[in-house]
């Protein structure tokens, strides 16, 4: 029986973790409502300067909730852009032409590097914990009341 466990994992990407995280565009999910899809607003700190543009929602595979607003910054007409992970549990506000998150533009862009092809367990840990929040894997976890409109 063992083996057969160690074969299996030894058969899953290892980037793949207990909770795999997809772009909502990669998958044909929707929000509940279209007034949910923020893909495409701006986002501004808590300072109301730019940090850049939603430009994806990531959805964990188990409980189909957003975990992570990506947010593109800097390039040109998309291209080039650096992508960031940030937790909706820092989202303060969503208005109709932006997404207000609880930290600096420094603290942003000083987050963990995002790879999509080297996420791992670990990696989302380490960002949670780079932002001040549980992963929400982890005991006591509880989801935000997402999405905060104002």
């Amino acid at each position: 029986m063992m083996q057969d466990q160690q074969r299996q994992q030894d058969q899953q990407p290892q980037n793949r973790t207990r909770y795999n995280l997809l772009k909502l565009s990669d998958t044909d999910m929707t929000l509940a409502t279209a007034a949910e899809d923020i893909r495409g607003r701006k986002v501004v700190d808590v300072s109301g300067e730019d940090v850049g543009d939603v430009d994806d929602l990531m959805i964990d595979d188990t409980e189909k909730k957003v975990r992570f607003i990506r947010v593109a910054s800097g390039g040109f007409l998309g291209m080039g852009a650096t992508k960031i992970l940030i937790p909706v549990d820092a989202i303060n506000q969503i208005k109709d032409d932006k997404v207000v998150v609880s930290h600096d533009r420094q603290k942003i862009s000083g987050a963990p590097a995002y790879d999509p092809d080297v996420v791992d367990e670990p990696y989302y840990n380490n960002l949670y914990g780079y932002y001040g929040y549980r992963p929400f894997w982890g005991a006591g976890y509880m989801y935000p009341g997402y999405p905060f409109y104002l």
